[in-house]
């Protein structure tokens, strides 16, 4: 949003262009911060987030999108051209629905995983029976990261193998990521460490992504977090656990030339993960932390203005995140055009978006 609110003499590299006239617009961005909006429901009565009552939260959503549905721009596309920020699973929590049509900035599908197997009354596919997002019109976005930058000239001898740190029980499930803890927990060269995102815990995991070889990142059955991004930005090799694990802006950068992706049913073999990270050579590694070093930008927010209100970073996420809306317009545009041309009264079935 500073990146849109910035004057246009200081947009400079910036692939986005505002314009100040629906019509000669290719997308329409809700400027509405669902998922701060949701925290702080959260943070004074929680007991009511799932509530339409006494909800102010529910009462901001409602608003904002009883605001935007009535404007000519949204009935122009049916929605399909704006832009909503979700970057929290229980953001926009009571109108997921309403807004599906809607291009979606999200950080995962997990929330709507959840909603597909209990849709499905747990039954197991190999088809995701999204209605509501997809990879087709979604944009996935990165977490913020929390840890700083380790340029790759400053990189150090790294004497542990695999490093993890954060809960062992997870609160929306987690089975793996337990299953995990219990088979490495007492590994050579691994470090399974319970952390909490305080000054203290941030300290730890500087020091341990930063002599760490390879990092954990336990997706499994549960959504993804800033570790990933952290490990990017620490150079530790990131170790993707997950059998189905959606990320940022891929078909821009190949997350296989840094990272490390197994199987959750390998991964949940004794003792077969840790062979499998031994069996890489030093000049293996060296060449993902060299790659890493490449993307690192990618995933950087920050534009060092407040408020992000100055010239964004050319290859930063900001910038990528629109590249990724832009490729996504010929899609948006055909499907305009063919909810025009449908004869009055007729509704289409919603459909999965194969991926």
């Amino acid at each position: 949003m500073g990146d849109l609110m910035t004057p246009e003499n200081m947009r400079m590299g910036s692939f986005a262009r505002r314009v100040y006239d629906v019509k000669d617009a290719d997308v329409v961005f809700v400027p509405f911060f669902a998922t701060l909006s949701a925290e702080l429901q959260l943070g004074v009565k929680k007991s009511v987030f799932r509530k339409k009552v006494d909800n102010e939260d529910y009462d901001r959503q409602r608003e904002v999108v009883d605001f935007v549905m009535n404007t000519e721009a949204w009935k122009r596309s049916g929605g399909r051209d704006h832009v909503f920020v979700l970057t929290d699973p229980v953001a926009m929590w009571h109108i997921k629905a309403e807004i599906a049509p809607a291009i979606l900035l999200v950080v995962d599908f997990g929330g709507w995983y959840k909603l597909d197997s209990k849709a499905s009354n747990g039954s197991s596919s190999d088809m995701v029976q999204h209605t509501q997002v997809s990879l087709l019109k979604d944009v996935i976005v990165p977490y913020t990261h929390l840890l700083p930058r380790l340029d790759i000239s400053e990189n150090q001898k790294r004497d542990t193998l695999l490093y993890f740190k954060g809960a062992k029980h997870r609160h929306r499930g987690g089975l793996v990521r337990e299953k995990l803890w219990d088979i490495l927990a007492n590994e050579h060269r691994v470090i399974m460490e319970e952390g909490f995102p305080n000054a203290t815990g941030k300290e730890q995991s500087i020091k341990g992504m930063r002599t760490s070889e390879f990092c954990l990142h336990p997706a499994g059955d549960t959504p993804t977090s800033c570790r990933i991004f952290d490990a990017i930005q620490s150079l530790c090799i990131p170790v993707i656990i997950s059998d189905d694990i959606v990320l940022p802006f891929e078909g821009m950068i190949d997350y296989s030339e840094f990272s490390v992706f197994i199987a959750v049913s390998d991964a949940l073999q004794p003792k077969w993960l840790i062979q499998h990270l031994r069996g890489y050579s030093n000049p293996q590694k060296e060449k993902f932390r060299q790659n890493m070093a490449q993307v690192q930008s990618f995933f950087v927010y920050d534009n060092g203005h407040p408020g992000g209100i100055g010239p964004v970073a050319p290859n930063g996420a900001v910038n990528n995140i629109w590249k990724k809306v832009h490729q996504k317009l010929p899609v948006i545009k055909e499907a305009i055009v063919r909810d025009r041309r449908k004869p009055p009264g007729i509704s289409v079935p919603l459909r999965c978006h194969c991926t």
